[in-house]
């Protein structure tokens, strides 16, 4: 198997950290490694491997001799650089939302539509953080009992808005702990104590960008009709890490809670925890930190015919960023795709 070259871009942001955690816990092979950022955060030192690397700022040239870029740096910085990897002849593994809906690149969860990333142009894109852990759960079903409809509500955690956000969320709890005034930032309105009702900004439907998200690329991944009904609804909750989504699926045959949970209990990347007589089932502390999508609540659903209704967690910095981005690096390697 060949070893190539990585860079990492976006080394050290919240998400980029993250991957080079996982690159490490992975062992993914590798010849050399570097670590891209701004120039803001260049000159950052990164311990990596009992070594020490210091991030060197991102440009044109920074890619000459690089096979993979695995990178969580922003669309604006992804579309920037996008070009001279790809004429380099590097492999641009992006975690933006850039690319994610353009015809010719990839839209992969690992383990779940391997196979497109064959039809890769020197890009491939990973999916929102809310859609990522809805395709683990999603696949298996579907190949069962076939998805007719679909509805989701998303709880997410602050951390997908970036470390600000969670800053925000530190502050703006102890300010009205302590009954002082405090003006949010990051969020349209208070985070703490609080539930909103909006992630992203507002299309001409009325729904926001990250739900139309939710419904796009679902179709994408799964390869579901482009006229298959799917609604959604993204919130974001007072929660750092771990998002949570409560889905309904309609189903064109019929499938039981039981045949769901022994589904799942042998799908990748899946773990199920449902006992409500005991009150197991999961919450966004079991996922903090750790790789599976974790489901439970599994019944049926009583307003669609052949309807399942399900609770999934998971940690949104991991299979919803950067442990998806490195496993479809993993993929591209054993593949021998770069």
């Amino acid at each position: 198997m060949r070893k190539p070259n990585i860079a990492i871009l976006g080394a050290t942001g919240v998400v980029g950290r993250e991957i080079t955690k996982i690159v490490d816990e992975m062992q993914i092979p590798y010849n050399e490694i570097k670590f891209l950022s701004s120039a803001k955060s260049a000159g950052t030192e990164i311990e990596f491997q009992g070594k020490k690397y210091i991030v060197e700022e991102a440009k044109p040239e920074s890619f000459d001799g690089v096979n993979i870029v695995l990178a969580s740096a922003g669309g604006s910085t992804s579309q920037k650089f996008a070009p001279e990897i790809v004429k380099r002849g590097g492999v641009l593994i992006d975690n933006s939302s850039a690319f994610r809906m353009e015809k010719d690149v990839p839209l992969v969860i690992a383990n779940v539509n391997d196979e497109d990333l064959r039809n890769h142009k020197g890009i491939i894109s990973n999916p929102n953080c809310s859609t990522s852990q809805l395709m683990l759960v999603l696949k298996p079903l579907h190949e069962k009992a076939v998805i007719k409809r679909l509805i989701v509500s998303t709880y997410q955690a602050v951390s997908g808005a970036g470390l600000a956000a969670m800053n925000e969320l530190t502050a703006d709890t102890k300010a009205n702990l302590a009954g002082e005034k405090f003006e949010n930032k990051n969020f349209k309105k208070p985070i703490s104590f609080n539930v909103i009702p909006q992630i992203d900004v507002f299309c001409e439907n009325g729904y926001t960008k990250e739900e139309m998200k939710v419904a796009n690329e679902t179709k994408k991944i799964l390869h579901l009709p482009s006229d298959l009904p799917i609604s959604c609804t993204a919130v974001r909750v007072p929660v750092y890490v771990g998002h949570s989504e409560a889905v309904d699926i309609e189903f064109e045959n019929e499938i039981t809670p039981d045949e769901v949970r022994e589904i799942l209990k042998n799908s990748f990347g899946v773990e199920v925890i449902d006992n409500p007589d005991n009150f197991e089932y999961p919450t966004t502390r079991d996922a903090a930190g750790i790789d599976p999508v974790f489901v439970g609540r599994i019944r049926k659903n009583l307003a669609f015919k052949n309807g399942i209704t399900l609770w999934c967690v998971a940690d949104n910095l991991r299979i919803g960023a950067a442990l998806n981005t490195v496993r479809i690096c993993q993929k591209v390697i054993e593949m021998d795709l770069f």
